[in-house]
């Protein structure tokens, strides 16, 4: 083999390990194929301490907050619409209502992922509390864990950035 072919040959080699390489690493960081496993109450746990929150909320998440299980009977009342469609899910919110804040971890169907934080956001009402409103909505996925929250903005903040963390 000549010289300048071994070369162009070598360069060719380099270039496609280079774009292997290159989409490898983007798949890597994909969080639509990350699946964080365990009960959802232990991730959620995971959530609330990792999150950067001062002691006093943090302490109130920890002992005032009541997570219980979606059901046909409460799904609407923390998603505020009846199509979203979960395999699992679970809310924490307070147990006094003066606090505008809950939280829902749900599982779904990988492919229904985008269509279920639209749902949750398009029907978001942060005006649901007794006296008090929410700042902001967020929802956000990995793999096929749904985190849909409303609360202060600080609190949302740190709760979404804590969760994003579990990738």
């Amino acid at each position: 083999m000549k010289t300048k072919s071994k070369k162009t040959l070598s360069i060719l080699v380099i270039l496609i390990l280079c774009m292997s390489a290159c989409t490898a690493c983007g798949k890597a960081g994909d969080s639509t194929d990350v699946h964080i496993e365990g009960e959802l109450t232990d991730i959620l746990a995971q959530i609330y301490d990792g999150a950067d929150l001062d002691s006093e909320t943090k302490e109130a998440m920890a002992e005032r907050y009541m997570t219980d299980v979606l059901t046909e009977d409460n799904a609407v009342m923390f998603l505020g619409a009846s199509e979203v469609s979960y395999t699992e899910g679970i809310v924490s919110v307070p147990l006094m209502n003066v606090i505008p804040y809950q939280c829902v971890l749900l599982r779904v169907n990988p492919d229904d992922v985008d269509s279920v934080k639209t749902i949750l956001l398009e029907n978001a009402d942060l005006n649901k509390w007794v006296c008090v409103s929410a700042d902001k909505a967020e929802a956000e996925s990995i793999g096929d864990l749904v985190l849909f929250v409303m609360g202060e903005e600080n609190v949302a903040d740190a709760i979404v950035a804590s969760f994003k963390a579990l990738k």
